[in-house]
C-alpha cells in the first residue's frame, strides 16, 4: 500500500508535491511540538534544589506567588533568606513555615524596594555573606492600584514601578551572583508577567508591562552569559493567578492558587530561559493573545480615540 502512494505521487504536478511536503513537515513539526509539550508539562523531573545550594532568597515573600515559593522551598528542606518590607509579616510567613517545616533554618531581612534601595542590597549583602545561597527568587513587584493612562500616572507610582520592578530585581541578582559565581552553580528566577510576553500590548498599564519587558529580556540575557558558569536563569511567566496583585481572590482551574502556581513553578527551575510553568496557562496563551487583540482594538476604536484631557480627575 505505500508504495502503491508513493507511485501516485510520481505522478502528480510538482506545486502539489511542494504543498505536501510542506504540510508533512509543518504536521512533523506540529506532532514534535506537542509531545515536547507534554514531556515538559507532565514526565519531566524536576532538578534537586539543594545540589544548587541550601539556602533560598526569596524577595516578597509575604504574599502570593512569593510565599506559595518560601513554602514549597522549604519543603525541598532549603534554608530561607525572605526579604520583604513588613518585619510583621516576615515574622508571621516564618513562623508558619517552621511550624510545617521544623528543620527549616529562617533569616528575615526587612528591605523596603520603594525606599534605599542601595542600603536594602547591603543588608541582603551581609546577611548572605558566608551562606550557601544556590536558588534567587525575584519575585518583588508592584502594579497600577487601577487602569489609568500613561499621562496619569503620578511621579509616586512611576518611580515606584521602575525602582521596584526594575531596579530592585537588578541589584539583587547582582548582590546574589557574586557568590553563586564563586562556586560555579545557582539558579535565578525572575517573575515576568503575561501583560509583557504573551499580549501583544497592555493600554491603560503601560509601565508596569515595560518594567515586565525588562524583566525578560534581562533574564534570556543573563541566561546566555552564565549558562557556562552552571547558574541557571529564567523568567517565568503566569497569566492569571489568584493573588493581591491581580485582585483576584478565588482560584479555579485556569486561574490558581499561589501554592498550586508555585508548585509548578518549582519542578520548572533549572531548565528553559523562559517559560509558563502552569500548564493550564499554556493552552490558554493562544485564545489570550487572540483576545488581547481584540480587546486592543475595541480600547482603540471606543475609548483611546477620546480626548484625555477630557476625562474627569
Amino acid at each position: 500500500m505505500g508504495l502503491r502512494f508513493l507511485d501516485q505521487l510520481k505522478d502528480q504536478p510538482l506545486w502539489l508535491l511542494l504543498l505536501f511536503t510542506l504540510g508533512s513537515l509543518s504536521l512533523l513539526k506540529f506532532l514534535f511540538a506537542s509531545l515536547k509539550w507534554v514531556y515538559v508539562s507532565f514526565l519531566r523531573p524536576a532538578k534537586n534544589l539543594k545540589k544548587y545550594g541550601s539556602w533560598a532568597l526569596v524577595t516578597g515573600p509575604t504574599d502570593g506567588i512569593g510565599k506559595g515559593f518560601a513554602f514549597q522551598l522549604a519543603g525541598k528542606g532549603l534554608n530561607l533568606i525572605l526579604v520583604g518590607r513588613n518585619p510583621d509579616k516576615l515574622k508571621d510567613v516564618s513562623g508558619s513555615i517552621q511550624s510545617k517545616y521544623s528543620n527549616v533554618q529562617i533569616k528575615n531581612v526587612v528591605v523596603d524596594f520603594s525606599g534605599d534601595i542601595d542600603e536594602g542590597v547591603q543588608k541582603i549583602k551581609e546577611t548572605i555573606e558566608g551562606l550557601d545561597v544556590g536558588v534567587l527568587i525575584n519575585n518583588v513587584g508592584v502594579s497600577y492600584p487601577y487602569a489609568r493612562f500613561f499621562h496619569e500616572v503620578d511621579e509616586g507610582l512611576l518611580k515606584n514601578l521602575i525602582q521596584v520592578n526594575v531596579e530592585g530585581t537588578t541589584k539583587v541578582t547582582q548582590a546574589v551572583l557574586q557568590g553563586m559565581l564563586k562556586k560555579k552553580k545557582g539558579a535565578i528566577v525572575n517573575i515576568g508577567s503575561g501583560a509583557a510576553i504573551v499580549i501583544p500590548s497592555d493600554p491603560l498599564y503601560a509601565l508596569y508591562a515595560a518594567t515586565k519587558a525588562y524583566i525578560d529580556q534581562f533574564s534570556r540575557c543573563l541566561y546566555v552569559e552564565y549558562k557556562n558558569s552552571g547558574i541557571d536563569v529564567q523568567c517565568q511567566v503566569p497569566l492569571y493567578v489568584a493573588t493581591k496583585m491581580a485582585s483576584i481572590r478565588r482560584s479555579s482551574f485556569w486561574v490558581p492558587s499561589s501554592d498550586c502556581y508555585a508548585r509548578a513553578g518549582l519542578r520548572a527551575i533549572g531548565y528553559e530561559p523562559r517559560c509558563t510553568p502552569y500548564w493550564p496557562h499554556f493552552p490558554s496563551l493562544g485564545f489570550d493573545t487572540i483576545a488581547a487583540g481584540i480587546n486592543c482594538r475595541f480600547l482603540e476604536t471606543r475609548f483611546l480615540p477620546w480626548d484625555p484631557k477630557e476625562r474627569t480627575a
